[in-house]
């Protein structure tokens, strides 16, 4: 299971984003995003050019509320050449936009609303979607299972994997916990993304510094990955 480390705290980039890249190059991290709001898009530029410098896969996620902002984004994303887009929910628009570019798309299935986003929707609806992501050409589907509102989260998740088949399946948000890896992992997510609780210290509560919070996530992803290999 990948872990993909967002440059984001409350569904925001933040401001030292790039900085942070200084900080945790030691840490040869293979998956590295942000969110499409927080910072200008010059910031943005310089932001995917250290992520991919550093070898690391590249993710933006959308959390624009407008259809118009969303659909900005992924113009962005395209521009940026963006590995991973990650979110929204204007599925042919966003595969339109994407078309012949390197970058693959993870729509959000459900009824994702608001800023930090909720999910509403259950377990019959985000199947259905997930299957429809796959039959429209994307490449999985970014799940924000701990924001559910109408379902318990591993149900949603479970319905997710069903839907999607082979594609990958990406939880995002409120992903606090060794817990919570452990109990995503056996589900089926294929990888997850935390921001928020690395930079609040609230993975790692006796940690003080963002290295040691990462570093602690990391060995978690190891443990459950060689868990899972065990069988």
């Amino acid at each position: 299971m990948d872990f993909i480390f967002m440059l984001t705290r409350n569904d925001r980039t933040v401001d030292d984003c790039l900085e942070l890249m200084q900080q945790i190059a030691p840490l040869g991290l293979e998956h590295i995003g942000f969110k499409d709001v927080g910072v200008p898009l010059p910031v943005l530029e310089r932001l995917t050019q250290a992520i991919h410098d550093a070898g690391a896969t590249s993710y933006m996620e959308v959390v624009s509320t407008t259809a118009e902002d969303c659909l900005r984004s992924a113009r962005i994303a395209r521009s940026l050449g963006i590995h991973r887009l990650l979110g929204g929910t204007l599925v042919d628009e966003t595969l339109a936009i994407l078309a012949g570019s390197q970058t693959a798309y993870f729509p959000f299935p459900g009824r994702p609303i608001g800023h930090p986003t909720k999910l509403g929707g259950r377990p019959p609806e985000i199947a259905l979607h997930c299957q429809s992501f796959m039959q429209k050409g994307c490449a999985g589907a970014d799940l924000l299972a701990y924001r559910a509102t109408d379902a318990d989260p591993l149900d949603l998740v479970r319905a997710a994997r069903r839907g999607l088949g082979s594609g990958t399946l990406i939880a995002a948000g409120s992903i606090a916990s060794v817990d919570r890896i452990r109990a995503l992992a056996a589900a089926g997510v294929d990888a997850f993304t935390i921001g928020s609780a690395v930079f609040d210290g609230s993975f790692s509560p006796t940690k003080g510094s963002t290295l040691s919070q990462l570093a602690d996530v990391l060995e978690a992803c190891r443990r459950q990955t060689a868990e899972l290999k065990a069988g």
